[in-house]
Parts: structure tokens; sequence; C-alpha cells
């Protein structure tokens, strides 16, 4: 990524996420987050996303076959797991008293347009 400054996400790594477009769309199945790779804006969730991909045998592999491991997907493709609501919520990042930021989950309010 060739910008001045590096972007800031919300996910972080051991997050619970819930995947909310693709071919593992699951709006209700709380998954983990292995790695936010910042610099492509993309993360890898355990389950999600797998392929295969074909090794030759090597010194630390010596029978080499095929593999099945997580691929990056888009980081715009995942939302964060509100335990309490049991489904995907938007954050927003507030100041508590000491100064620290903490991620908060938006609610719906009762008013306003459905």
């Amino acid at each position: 990524m060739k910008t001045r400054f590096k972007p800031k996400y919300n996910i972080r790594k051991g997050d619970s996420v819930v995947v909310i477009a693709g071919d593992d769309k699951a709006l209700d199945k709380p998954r983990v987050v292995k790695e936010v790779l910042v610099e492509d804006a993309k993360v890898i969730v355990e389950g999600v996303n797998i392929i295969t991909k074909h090794t030759k045998p090597s010194a630390q592999n010596t029978k080499g076959g095929i593999v099945k491991k997580e691929a990056p997907i888009h980081i715009s493709n995942v939302m964060l797991w509100d335990a309490a609501q049991k489904k995907g919520a938007k954050v927003s990042k507030v100041k508590n008293a000491e100064g620290k930021t903490e991620r908060v989950f938006k609610t719906k309010t009762q008013g306003g347009k459905k």
C-alpha cells in the first residue's frame, strides 16, 4: 500500500467476527480472526475461504501433497460479533475516564427510518 499513513481498522487478531458477504456468508455463526493484513486490507478468518495448495516435497515437508489452508478475505466482508445481541454489529471508538480508547458496539435506536 503506497499511502502516507497506515489505515486503522476496528478488527484485531483474536476477535470474533461474522462473514457478511461471499461464499462463506453466515450471519449467525461467529468465527475467530487469525491474522489481519493491514497493508492489503484483508483478514484471515478461521474456517473461511479454504483453498487447496499443491506442495512439492521439501526438507520440511518430505511427502508433499495437497494442503488445505485459509486464504485472506477483504476486511469489508466481515463484521464484529456482539455476543450480547447475538449478531454482527458496528463499532465506534470512545475514550474512557483513564484516557484510553475502547471499542463500543453501536445499538439501533427506536426512532428513525426502517
